[in-house]
């Protein structure tokens, strides 16, 4: 397990600072490019429809958030309006359009007043309690024809979108469905030590469960580390939403987990149940999507004991920082290296990837004080 001493003293203005001259220069470089992985310093182009899509104009909104400068609000502002187009046509979309709405159209309302983003961010927050199960009180993962009970932990991210939309129409539909759907989660897919399962599938007719499947972890019974970092952080969210302690328990039970299986350097290996790490990859992406769901566990915990938690959060942010950054290589599109996106099927491995950005920049600007939600 790693020591987390903390540091003796905070690098994180001279960091925030490389980080927006890095974002800077990638809005040069990428233009209108939808961003998923960059293998070599240079990030594709994926289609509007994909669930990373809302990352690359959230870091912008951010940094919009955090500076008022002008520039980072006009380079976010049409991507909602770009990702809506999809509803038109056939698409993609499913459980994630959290992480695609929150971090366009909730941001741009919730900074901007823009009454067309709150409308999209309603449409976003409709289709996922759409997707609500019944029988097995989760919402449906992923768009498989012949898997209509399955049910993934990155969904617990997305309930967020339905906790506000409960809240800006004074509806609570929403949050009940994103409270039974978490309260599933609790019962059948956390494991007692804090461990995550990747999927769970049901009987989509009875709500019984039928399996494990090990996802883009090492096996059924294993620990996707990608997957503990959506676990802590999307029960944090939970409990930010709701008051309700059992949430707050799981997160904390889950980021125990979490941090118990760090190595030295305190960035997580893509699966922390590998039989043996050498020559395993990390997943940055984890460790910068773990860090700020530590941020805000340590920020609902009266202060002696969210200290442990924040203190683990910024040796994560420091070893990224110092160990596995671009900050200092101006031409690298991409800020983090050593991602890890589908190891089990060996797809986008040793990468940067734009939610490992978006959160490295996103646990970095709460560690400069920015106090708004996307999620």
């Amino acid at each position: 397990m790693a020591n987390f001493t903390g540091m003796q003293e905070e690098p994180w203005s001279g960091w925030w600072s490389q980080i927006q001259t890095k974002v800077d220069r990638m809005m040069g470089q990428m233009g209108d490019k939808c961003p998923h992985a960059s293998v070599s310093g240079v990030y594709d182009d994926v289609i509007l429809d994909w669930w990373t899509s809302g990352f690359w104009p959230g870091m912008m909104w951010i940094l919009y958030d955090m500076t008022g400068k002008e520039a980072y609000r006009q380079a976010a502002w049409s991507w909602d309006e770009r990702i809506e187009q999809c509803f038109l046509r056939e698409n993609r979309f499913h459980h994630d359009v959290g992480f695609q709405f929150l971090s366009t159209a909730v941001i741009k309302y919730k900074l901007t007043g823009d009454a067309d983003a709150r409308r999209r961010g309603l449409q976003a927050a409709n289709l996922l309690a759409g997707r609500f199960n019944l029988a097995g009180g989760f919402l449906r993962a992923q768009n498989q024809e012949d898997r209509p009970g399955g049910s993934i932990i990155d969904t617990m991210m997305n309930l967020s979108i339905l906790f506000w939309a409960s809240q800006e129409l004074g509806d609570p539909r929403f949050a009940q469905i994103a409270r039974a759907h978490a309260d599933t989660v609790l019962r059948h897919t956390l494991r007692e030590d804090g461990s995550s399962h990747h999927i769970t599938v049901f009987d989509a007719n009875t709500g019984e469960v039928k399996e494990y499947l090990g996802g883009q972890g090492y096996s059924p019974t294993s620990s996707w580390s990608r997957g503990q970092a959506w676990a802590l952080y999307g029960m944090a969210n939970t409990y930010k939403y709701t008051g309700d302690s059992k949430y707050l328990d799981a997160a904390k039970r889950t980021a125990n987990y979490y941090l118990s299986c760090l190595p030295d350097d305190y960035v997580a290996y893509w699966d922390f149940r590998v039989p043996d790490v050498t020559g395993e990859p990390r997943d940055t992406s984890a460790a910068s999507i773990g860090a700020s769901g530590l941020l805000t566990i340590a920020e609902q915990l009266p202060p002696e004991e969210g200290k442990v938690y924040r203190k683990a959060a910024e040796s994560i942010m420091q070893s990224l920082s110092q160990n596995y950054s671009t900050l200092d290589r101006p031409e690298f599109e991409g800020i983090l290296l050593e991602a890890t996106g589908n190891k089990p099927v060996n797809k986008d491995v040793n990468v940067s990837l734009i939610y490992g950005d978006y959160y490295y920049l996103e646990a970095m600007a709460k560690l400069m004080g920015w106090d708004n939600d996307i999620f």
